[in-house]
């Protein structure tokens, strides 16, 4: 059939070659012929497009079925289980996280309850031993200050007895001079006692 069509189609180009009107008049009557309706709509074809779309269908119908969606189920249970299984694990470094963060700041403020301990200890230890220090040395001190007010007193009252020796002496020289008598002692001594 298809070389009798082939055959009739070179007549017809040799009898009237393409851009001519018969040509084109060929081309009308041809295409007329053979579009006599699509077979898809001639009722005649139905029965065998039925069968042949059932098949298809039940083709399908089983890879779809049977080869496709396990795969697709598969492959979102997998993901189902990985992103639980991520989401534990997030859960759990968050958990773990947190008591780590938690056990951080116990031992911080465990660490500043600390320092502040032993800077309260130290700080009360240098204030005793720094008052203990001050009180040996004022003690010391305290010792010193008398010891030289003791030798103050010693010098002066060694001083007022060599002047008062020296204030006689002069006396008597004085009245000896004066009166051109010599007085007595203990009499001086005890004139420049009194007026001392």
């Amino acid at each position: 059939m298809a070389v009798e069509t082939e055959s009739a189609t070179h007549a017809v180009v040799a009898e009237h070659p393409p851009g001519t009107a018969g040509a084109t008049e060929h081309a009308a009557t041809t295409a007329a012929e053979h579009s006599a309706g699509l077979p898809q709509f001639q009722t005649e074809h139905w029965a065998g497009q039925i069968a042949y779309l059932l098949v298809l269908f039940a083709v399908l119908y089983v890879l779809i079925s049977k080869v496709f969606a396990p795969r697709m189920r598969r492959v979102l249970d997998e993901r189902t289980t990985t992103i639980q299984e991520a989401l534990s694990s997030a859960r759990a470094v968050q958990a773990e996280a947190d008591n780590q963060a938690e056990a951080a700041r116990r031992a911080l403020a465990e660490a500043r309850a600390s320092a502040q301990r032993t800077a309260a200890e130290a700080s009360a230890k240098a204030a005793a031993e720094t008052a203990a220090r001050k009180a040996e040395l004022d003690a010391e001190l305290g010792a010193k200050q008398a010891e030289a007010e003791g030798r103050i007193r010693a010098a002066r009252d060694a001083a007022m007895q060599q002047l008062a020796e020296v204030a006689t002496d002069a006396a008597e020289a004085m009245l000896q001079k004066l009166t051109g008598a010599k007085a007595s002692r203990e009499a001086v001594t005890a004139a420049v006692k009194s007026q001392g």
